[in-house]
């Protein structure tokens, strides 16, 4: 029998169809037009999907990542995330300018975080048509569609802080775009091409690591054997995978991302793991129903013989692909591997802060399921190549309705992502024990000043997993707002317990130690967070105040500096130190400190008061009325601003404007005995003095 060969056929060509008009005269299609029609449909799909979103709000980490990071709202902050790491949880420079590019522009309005997600998964998805037609498949523009509309990718899209997963993806098409037209052409500008936008797309997202593997693999495909050519291609992909695989495996074992450790078992409990999240995911693509923002973490059982069926299936799956490579299986085989390599890192073989409450999260799909994308449209050309003309009608109905029941799926699901409160109850719906969307519910309880509905939110995480250290820490902060000081330093104890190497659950500890009284331990408690993050402005802050309440004002002056050196916009640690060096008499640069305050938050009163006391000693009398009457102006109620405008007014011989200040400083507080006093005293002058 002769040797079937590997080599890829090209489609025949076909002219243009023609079209009758109502005249008889025939106009030959436009070839752009049916594109265009396509991507419209594509683009229309994905906004009907997904506006209910774009209106949405910060959901579970955008607020630690985004609204409250001082890394993104720092001015200098690029080269913080690009030059120093120690700053990020992960080392993904490139998505983290976007995101501060954006903090620059939109500040706390998230439609523009929705918006810009959106735009880059309608590319990403125009680009999944691309790529798919580099493969001549008849139907790329539907595997576009599809990408599109598949309701496994709306956690990647709603939730803003996925923007890794979106931003990363068009690089990532782009770069397996021009290694194939390098293969095809052996154009070196193409080759440099993929290796640099690989390269953006792993700065995007480090889970790209396994590109290199993806370019092996479609080798084999292409041409039945891994030849030292294309082992000697792919050596650069590896070695930029290497390099920022190692960064972030140093991540991993040097930062701190404050929870408590998880325990995998051993390796045979991790290979069964793996197959069972496996299973998961396949299932999650071909039946996407029952979509949840955190699913139940099931028991791993090694000694359990139905845990090992999963790959029991994909074994013998595999085989028969093997046996049919000459044909079908070959294509089967780049598929499926491309799925599965793409998803290997989030399998269970390496743990994520994720697995605490979870194995599995549906945006890890979101790019490793273009390789089934591909499959099912290239069976489907298949399908039409080789079936009756006249059930072709019925295929096309049922890929209909298949579209419209993920448009609609899709639809539904993202409108549940447009609020925390509404994801976190339809989390909980689905999985009761779904302690993610407790402590969401809690902090965003808490951040709205619903202490209490907080405080039972993290207690019933703690009814589930009593040693939950995240609980414990949260539930403490909520205890330290109710005033329940003792209470809050025991949760706080608890979570050190299981998780002593937390600096937030550290610095707090001090905090609620300070309140009561505890200077020297709270000390201590800052000391230790700072040895395990030396990068937080607010610890360095609070340490500061308790040094400054402790008399030891030049230890509190060298806080201070730090914290504003990490977080130049703290305006709070800027006005505590020009008090320090106002109580030192290093005016200039009290006035340095006291007017930056003022350029970063100009609503406070109390920063305009001091700042009209140092212009006033410095003989800036017009500045200083200036500074006390916008004190007064922010807060009519504030005495001591009251008392220091009537003092300048008599500086600058306005004696009944400066009696007025003074009789509304004694309504304030009539125990003001420097007003009582000047005031007796004007009030005894002649008249016209």
């Amino acid at each position: 029998m002769a040797k079937r060969s590997r080599k890829k056929q090209r489609a025949p060509e076909v002219s243009a169809p023609v079209v009758q008009s109502g005249a008889g005269i025939a106009f030959p299609r436009i070839p752009g037009t049916m594109t265009l029609l396509h991507a419209a449909l594509i683009i229309i799909a994905g906004l009907v999907i997904y506006w209910p979103a774009v209106h949405g709000d910060w959901l579970w980490d955008d607020y630690q990542l985004i609204s409250l990071s001082p890394l993104v709202h720092d001015p200098n902050g690029l080269w913080k995330i690009w030059f120093e790491p120690g700053n990020l949880l992960d080392y993904f420079p490139l998505k983290v300018t976007v995101e501060w590019l954006e903090w620059q522009l939109w500040g706390n309005d998230t439609f523009g975080y929705h918006l810009v997600t959106l735009i880059l998964h309608l590319v990403g998805s125009l680009l999944v048509w691309r790529l798919l037609n580099k493969f001549q498949l008849r139907y790329a523009w539907l595997g576009g569609l599809l990408f599109a509309v598949h309701p496994a990718m709306v956690e990647s899209v709603a939730w803003i802080s996925e923007l890794k997963n979106t931003l990363s993806l068009p690089f990532f098409l782009l770069s397996v775009g021009a290694f194939i037209d390098y293969d095809e052409r052996g154009n070196r500008r193409d080759f440099f091409l993929s290796i640099g936008l690989f390269l953006a797309a792993m700065l995007c997202k480090p889970s790209m690591v396994m590109f290199p593997f993806v370019i092996l693999l479609y080798a084999w495909w292409k041409r039945g054997t891994v030849g030292l050519r294309d082992l000697k291609t792919s050596a650069p992909f590896f070695a930029v995978s290497l390099a920022l695989g190692l960064i972030t495996v140093w991540f991993l074992n040097h930062h701190v991302i404050g929870h408590q450790s998880i325990d995998l078992g051993s390796p045979l409990a991790r290979f069964v793991l793996m197959g069972l999240s496996l299973a998961f995911y396949f299932s999650k693509f071909f039946l996407p129903i029952g979509l949840a923002p955190t699913y139940p973490r099931w028991e791993v059982d090694p000694s359990s013989p139905v845990q090992y069926l999963p790959w029991v299936v994909m074994i013998g799956m595999f085989v028969w692909f093997w046996w049919k490579r000459n044909g079908w299986g070959r294509h089967a085989l780049l598929g499926v591997g491309f799925f599965l390599l793409n998803l290997a890192p989030f399998t269970g073989f390496t743990k994520g802060s994720y697995m605490q409450f979870t194995w599995v999260m549906d945006h890890f799909l979101y790019m490793p399921m273009i390789g089934l994308i591909g499959l099912v449209i290239a069976a489907l050309g298949h399908l039409e190549e080789i079936g009756p003309r006249a059930a072709r009608p019925c295929v096309i109905g049922i890929v209909a309705i298949v579209l419209v029941l993920c448009v609609w799926g899709s639809r539904d699901y993202a409108s549940k992502y447009t609020d925390q409160i509404t994801v976190s109850n339809y989390a909980l719906q689905l999985n009761p024990r779904a302690i993610p969307a407790y402590q969401s519910l809690g902090y965003t309880y808490l951040n709205s000043g619903r202490v209490e509905e907080a405080m039972e939110q993290f207690q019933q995480v703690l009814r589930i997993d009593p040693e939950y250290s995240s609980a414990h820490h949260n539930l403490g902060i909520a205890l330290m707002q109710k005033d329940r000081i003792p209470e809050a330093i025991e949760h706080f104890d608890r979570a050190l317990k299981v998780d002593p190497d937390n600096p937030t659950t550290q610095a707090n500890l001090a905090i609620a130690l300070s309140k009561q009284g505890h200077a020297s331990e709270a000390i201590e408690h800052y000391q230790v967070a700072l040895r395990l993050n030396p990068n937080d402005a607010s610890i360095h802050y609070n340490l500061a105040l308790t040094l400054n309440g402790l008399g030891r004002s030049p230890e509190a002056v060298r806080e201070f500096q730090e914290a504003i050196r990490l977080d130049p916009n703290n305006a709070a640690a800027r006005h505590y130190l020009g008090n320090a060096f106002l109580q030192a008499d290093r005016i200039p640069e009290a006035t340095e400190q006291f007017e930056q305050a003022l350029r970063i938050n100009p609503d406070q009163s109390e920063i305009c008061n001091n700042l009209g006391s140092i212009y006033g000693r410095q003989g800036r009398i017009a500045d200083a009325i200036a500074q006390f009457q916008q004190a007064v102006k922010l807060n009519p109620s504030y005495g001591p601003a009251h008392t220091n405008l009537a003092y300048a007014l008599v500086q600058a011989g306005r004696t009944a404007e400066a009696v007025a200040e003074y009789q509304q400083a004694l309504r304030l507080d009539p125990t003001d005995a420097r007003a009582r006093s000047e005031l007796i005293r004007l009030q005894a002058l002649p008249p016209g003095k």
